[in-house]
């Protein structure tokens, strides 16, 4: 080893930033070092989503600015993950590879096939959790056993951690001279030239800076109110944090540090806190119990009828059910990448209680187009909609699209903001706007219900009793 250390690769992945990143840090701290990012789309658990891939584009440029303003270069390639870091680290004579951990099977099982063969010609291969609060291996219940109730789960992971303080970006770095092979980011073809992904850039700011700030910002203005304005799609009572949480330009410990170190005395109780823990009770669900990615938690559910109806699905899509909260929501989506978590959960029970269309058609489609599209947090997402996972829903709660709207959308703001063919209508007439053919500002463009509200949870309860038997 030379006075300067041994050369070490930083591989990048969900993970996009340099606060708070112990495998930066640490290699860092050990020499010289080398930051690379590896696309490789096709050794994922799902297909990265189109919204996904337009963050990720920016963030990356992001990330790469960051890098090249302490003296490093962000090497960026393509194809087999295990293929490119032998290559990088010959071409370097790298003694060690640095990354945070990913918890996504598919990842876990990569990473022990990389570990392997990476020490195998003598090498380091250093492994961090840079992505969540606690590492879900380290969790279980009084039987040595995976949790499946949130709230329990969630009070251990408060009685054996901490918020520690974020890491800071070293101040000495040290670059290498050699010549490394690497793409242009524009080389990955993530779509971002695409009239969809133009459209929804407008709607976001995607330098880790930001978000950092939107963090401090909510803290002091919205954190208090939180627990009610939270569910309002008209307010802005939420962080709208989620985006960076997924490709880690923050991460959840920095978050919940600030928390501890604001003026708020029940931060530690606070709903917003628990909303972390929920993404925290996705990853763990996942990592606990992997195959939840594409099949239900609970067994019964595999005998669930569900039903096949492209056109009623479509319509759902659209936002052209003839439900103005779903619709809205669903066109929000479409036009920004990002939906408010209350309609989510109306949206998500419409299709699979209303429409009994099959929970993972509607995971797919939010995969693809939520720029928060993080597997474990939409997995546990829909299988709680549906019933069919940890701490779900009772079967017999199925939301009423209607009276969601009357009760958190109660002046209409938010359904005339996305359906403006019945932004002239009266309230509260707009949440029903098929009631009132005859209104002077009604346009005849909107949908008719597609469904009955009485007779579909009819058909739910009738399909739930089914899988009891």
């Amino acid at each position: 080893m030379d006075a300067l250390g041994a050369t070490s690769i930083v591989w990048f992945r969900n993970d996009l930033r340099l606060e708070d990143n112990p495998a930066f840090f640490h290699a860092v701290k050990n020499g010289p070092v080398i930051p690379i990012f590896l696309w490789s789309p096709n050794e994922e658990d799902s297909s990265v989503g189109s919204a996904s891939k337009i963050w990720l584009y920016h963030s990356l440029f992001t990330l790469k600015k960051q890098l090249e303003s302490i003296g490093l270069n962000l090497i960026v390639r393509k194809g087999d993950l295990l293929k490119n870091l032998l290559e990088i680290a010959e071409s370097s004579n790298a003694k060690s590879v640095y990354s945070n951990i990913r918890y996504e099977p598919s990842s876990i099982k990569k990473d022990q096939d990389i570990a392997r063969k990476i020490r195998d010609i003598g090498l380091e291969y250093k492994t961090f959790n840079g992505n969540l609060i606690i590492d879900p291996s380290e969790i279980l219940n009084k039987s040595n056993l995976p949790f499946k109730v949130f709230s329990h789960f969630w009070k251990k992971c408060l009685s054996v951690t901490a918020p520690t303080k974020p890491l800071a970006v070293p101040q000495k770095i040290i670059s290498i001279n050699k010549k490394i092979q690497s793409l242009d980011i524009k080389d990955l073809n993530l779509g971002e030239t695409k009239n969809w992904a133009l459209k929804i850039s407008k709607y976001w700011d995607f330098n880790y800076r930001f978000a950092q700030g939107k963090l401090d910002s909510f803290i002091l203005n919205n954190f208090n109110k939180y627990s009610e304005t939270r569910n309002f799609p008209s307010i802005d009572g939420t962080s709208k944090l989620s985006p960076y949480l997924h490709y880690g330009q923050i991460s959840p410990n920095q978050i919940f540090y600030s928390l501890s170190k604001s003026k708020n005395t029940n931060w530690k109780e606070s709903q917003y806190l628990a909303e972390i823990g929920w993404r925290e009770f996705g990853y763990y669900l996942m990592f606990h119990f992997p195959h939840t990615i594409n099949e239900p938690l609970r067994k019964e559910f595999k005998n669930f009828p569900w039903i096949e109806n492209d056109i009623l699905f479509e319509s759902w899509k659209n936002g052209t059910t003839g439900y103005p909260l779903v619709d809205a929501g669903m066109r929000e989506l479409w036009e920004t990448g990002w939906m408010h978590n209350r309609v989510r959960m109306v949206v998500a029970s419409f299709l699979v209680k209303h429409l009994l269309i099959d929970w993972r058609k509607g995971a797919d489609w939010f995969f693809d187009t939520l720029v928060d599209a993080d597997l474990a947090s939409n997995t546990l997402g829909w299988q709680w909609s549906a019933g069919c996972g940890a701490d779900s829903a009772p079967y017999f709660r199925i939301f009423n699209p209607t009276t969601q709207a009357e009760k958190f959308d109660i002046n209409g703001d938010y359904i005339r903001r996305w359906i403006p063919e019945i932004k002239n209508l009266r309230t509260p007439n707009i949440f029903q706007p098929h009631k009132f053919k005859d209104d002077l500002f009604l346009s005849n463009s909107y949908s008719a219900p597609i469904v009955d509200h009485s007779e579909s949870r009819k058909k739910a309860l009738l399909a739930y009793e089914i899988i009891k038997k």
